[in-house]
């Protein structure tokens, strides 16, 4: 008879082909390429994703909606959690984790609280969406910002990167809504969708996705199905 902790670890795993949550959270590691049967060198973003633990399944019947909660599983577990999340977790049954997002699911998934989704629920060839939080530029003009083409930079002229007019000086006399002025840059959230899975590495849990990622080297991302 198998000893408790294995039973345990054992009912928490899930593989691919029984489980149909199609998201996890990682970290982006860098580019670099990779050349293909024929020679071609292809660029691809690597990325260090998963293990990842549900930690709740909203169901229809109860939240409104079909998807599941999954944390992050990371080497050092989070020193600060408030109450509310600290029962929370004891409730789902897992260990305290510090970075959770949620993944829309069927109602036919079978995901419960303390299953563990791996990056072997990627298949190569298919297609993913990852979001990320781009890099943040701090406070930008507007040929950076906008892409303005700034006025002349000869005959004296003293506006070579200002935005020029923005308003009437009549009618109407103000400014309106929506223009475009300089300000903060980057440091939004950013989808990039249908990048390609070039190379799954399920032992070093490694995805090799063609193309760029947003977001700077060891930023959080997460990868999900394309929709």
């Amino acid at each position: 008879m198998p000893e408790a902790p294995e039973e345990t670890e054992e009912k928490r795993a899930v593989s691919a082909n029984n489980s149909q949550t199609k998201g996890l959270l990682g970290r982006k590691i860098g580019m670099t390429q990779i050349y293909t049967e024929d020679g071609a060198a292809v660029p691809v973003t690597v990325l260090e994703v998963g293990p990842c633990r549900v930690v709740q399944r909203k169901t229809e019947a109860s939240d409104g909606y079909e998807a599941v909660q999954i944390g992050l599983v990371e080497s050092r577990p989070p020193k600060r959690i408030t109450e509310p999340r600290r029962g929370h977790f004891k409730k789902a049954g897992v260990d305290p984790l510090r970075h959770l997002a949620e993944v829309r699911v069927d109602a036919t998934d079978e995901s419960q609280p303390g299953d563990e989704i791996e990056v072997s629920i990627f298949e190569v060839g298919s297609r993913v969406d990852v979001i990320g939080t781009g890099k943040g530029k701090g406070f930008q003009g507007v040929m950076r910002r906008h892409g303005f083409g700034g006025g002349r930079a000869t005959h004296g002229s003293m506006f070579h990167r200002a935005p020029g007019s923005v308003g009437q000086s009549a009618s109407p006399s103000r400014v309106f809504p929506g223009m475009r002025f300089p300000g903060r840059m980057g440091g939004k959230r950013v989808t990039t969708k249908k990048l390609v899975v070039v190379k799954v590495d399920a032992e070093n849990r490694l995805l090799y996705l063609r193309g760029a990622v947003p977001g700077a080297r060891s930023g959080l991302v997460m990868v999900r199905s394309s929709v």
